[in-house]
């Protein structure tokens, strides 16, 4: 076990959502059916311009408040986005740091592994807390509005934006990661892509491929991968694990991944309904809003599983202390 705490969580949407059928009519789409496909309601759109930093600055208040922390506490900030930050030069961690006033205190560093940066961070902060270098604190922020357009309708339909953060820390009894696994194929296939506008000299959108049900086989299979190796490494299997949080695509993909591992919905907690495609905080979304609504009971485990352009795939199994 890797001893470590899930101090606090905090997420912030922001204020405009922007429903299926808005955006279904203004494609000459039937709005019930894109709902029906996409498994989403809702989606919340940051007004252009909107920075990174400043986003996820109110996700870590969030989240320190409920951690009962204060920001100077912190050894370690990792910021998290599938494209990028405010800048390419500095880290937007350090943008991030300077909104709570931090000075020299932490340091402070961007991560990016698509979809599976969440999980990623997890585990590089899950390592840093079991070396004394504690808290950490993850923040997330995936702004899709700015990164779609209408000509391309697939990712127009389903990307939205969110922030998240958490704290870790110290364990109690009995806490931490019971397994970690973690993998990247570029060999195969991805689902999605963004060209870098440095290289190709033009303002750049995000791309689906369409070879889709090939793209979504692998990715069923990467995530299955994941899941077996975590459960091995613990020496347990999925019937003993109460919560398990996958990353949230869409609402169809949601189902596919929920029958493949045959979970109860209900140890399932679904958000992309409400808030989109919205990358790599979709699984911290998820985990949000768990401890917000329910109180996990010592020893109850979590599973957190995901799979992202890259191919990358990976599973973090947290299990709750006493």
């Amino acid at each position: 076990m890797i001893p470590v705490r899930i101090l606090g969580t905090a997420s912030v949407l922001p204020e405009r959502a922007v429903t299926t059928g808005e955006l279904a009519v203004a494609l000459g789409r039937d709005p019930a059916a894109i709902e029906r496909k996409t498994g989403i309601r809702t989606r919340h759109w940051a007004p252009p311009g909107t920075p990174l930093a400043g986003l996820g600055a109110e996700a870590l208040r969030r989240a320190l408040a409920a951690a009962g922390l204060e920001a100077r506490s912190l050894r370690r900030l990792l910021f998290v986005s599938s494209t990028g930050g405010d800048v390419l030069i500095p880290a937007t961690a350090n943008r991030v740091a300077a909104e709570l006033g931090l000075a020299g205190t932490c340091d402070a560093f961007d991560l990016n592994n698509a979809c599976m940066g969440f999980v990623s961070a997890f585990d590089v902060a899950s390592r840093s807390v079991a070396t004394g270098l504690g808290p950490v604190a993850i923040v997330v922020v995936e702004l899709g509005s700015r990164i779609i357009s209408a000509e391309e309708p697939r990712p127009y339909l389903v990307f939205g934006d969110a922030a998240v953060a958490a704290i870790l820390g110290a364990a109690r009894e009995g806490e931490g990661v019971l397994g970690a696994a973690f993998a990247n194929d570029g060999t195969q296939p991805s689902d999605v892509w963004m060209a870098h506008p440095l290289v190709t000299g033009v303002s750049e959108r995000v791309r689906f491929e369409s070879s889709h049900q090939r793209i979504a086989e692998v990715a069923l299979q990467a995530l299955k991968n994941a899941t077996r190796s975590v459960l091995e490494q613990a020496r347990l299997s999925l019937d003993d694990v109460e919560w398990v949080l996958p990353h949230q695509p869409n609402g169809a993909m949601l189902r596919l991944i929920t029958e493949m591992l045959g979970v109860d919905p209900a140890r399932i907690v679904p958000v992309v309904d409400r808030v989109g495609s919205v990358g790599a905080a979709s699984i911290p979304l998820s985990l949000d809003c768990l401890l917000r609504t329910r109180t996990p009971r010592a020893g109850e485990r979590l599973l957190m599983v995901g799979v992202g352009a890259g191919v990358s795939s990976g599973a973090v199994l947290y299990q709750v202390g006493g």
